[in-house]
């Protein structure tokens, strides 16, 4: 059974660019039967019909690379060098201190 031809205003899914998710679109423009500019039913903006396709991921591993990369300028030594031992101080004594944003009144003398 073939499709029913699409009409202005009907309601079809596309990939939003701006909301960059597949959503609602309505038909803005046809030529020759075939869709060609629709409006999203969410932000109401107006792009090209874009057949569902869109939102590609990004490459996952960019940054693994960019370390190995580093790593490897490097040198063999650096990478294989066990981490220099923390020295055992104790951090010294902290004492508080309070300050005051008021001016200090000075001492009464005795009447």
């Amino acid at each position: 059974m073939p499709e029913q031809p699409y009409r202005l205003g009907d309601l079809i899914d596309d990939h939003c660019p701006r909301c960059r998710l597949l959503l609602n679109h309505a038909i803005a423009s046809m030529v020759e039967g075939q869709v060609v500019k629709v409006i999203c039913q969410t932000c109401f903006t107006e792009h090209a019909f874009q057949h569902g396709k869109g939102g590609k991921k990004k490459a996952t591993g960019g940054r693994v690379t960019l370390f190995d990369q580093v790593l490897s300028q490097l040198g063999p030594s650096a990478s294989a060098a066990p981490p220099a031992p923390r020295s055992q101080k104790k951090p010294p004594a902290v004492t508080a201190r309070y300050i005051s944003r008021h001016k200090t009144k000075p001492p009464r003398s005795g009447l």
